[in-house]
């Protein structure tokens, strides 16, 4: 469900206060039988007040821009690690997905390293399968980050299936070149540049340390 615009009424009133004085000015000349010098003179004056308040209205949909809407992202809660991890991998990757959700706008991320999920936390999508698409290809081949702010216009989508279905926003951040941070946003155009570089850093400390590991079936240490 999409969170209500809080700022919406703000936006409308000077195109309604505008608007209502412009009807009521022709209300009152209609009504008039007379026009005398000074009514004519007010009347001016309305229409001038009247216009300034609609071209604020417009001005204000311009410099105030709406907040992206907000969605319960469908799917339940969940934390899931891939078995056999040794407790170093373990604790930190319970330590930057926590960061990661309750400071960023994540609300869904997996972790995906060396053909394996390592990692599944938040909100949980139905598929428990990465497979990787024409996306996270591209963000392995060049090591940059991919941020699709708005996911349901680009055509790509359909390789997150292991994200929630409704999942408005995704970056996709390297780790190292043998792993993938893919983080799942609630709203479109939510993650700000400060959020971008702060995802960077966090997904380079896995690298260090996830390096350091072989993640076979039995994920044992090198």
């Amino acid at each position: 469900m999409a969170k209500p615009d809080q700022n919406y009424v703000l936006r409308q009133l000077p195109f309604v206060v505008g608007g209502l004085a412009g009807f009521l000015l022709l209300v009152n000349r209609l009504l008039s039988p007379e026009l005398t010098d000074s009514q004519a003179r007010s009347d001016a004056l309305g229409v001038i007040v009247s216009a300034v308040l609609i071209l604020t209205g417009l001005l204000w949909q311009q410099v105030q821009p709406r907040s992206p809407d907000t969605v319960v992202l469908t799917g339940e809660q969940g934390f899931e690690l891939l078995p056999g991890l040794p407790d170093e991998v373990k604790t930190e990757l319970a330590w930057a997905s926590h960061l990661l959700l309750t400071n960023t706008v994540t609300r869904s991320l997996v972790v995906w390293y060396q053909g394996k999920i390592l990692l599944r936390r938040g909100v949980l999508g139905i598929n428990s399968e990465v497979k990787p698409g024409a996306i996270l290809k591209r963000v392995l081949e060049k090591q940059k980050p991919v941020y699709l702010v708005d996911l349901k216009i680009y055509p790509g989508r359909i390789e997150f299936d292991y994200l929630p279905e409704n999942t408005q926003g995704v970056i996709c951040q390297p780790i190292g070149n043998q792993g993938i941070l893919i983080l799942a946003a609630n709203a479109p155009r939510s993650y700000t540049k400060q959020d971008e570089n702060w995802i960077e850093g966090i997904a380079d400390k896995l690298a260090n340390t996830l390096s350091r590991f072989s993640f076979s079936d039995d994920a044992s240490s090198r």
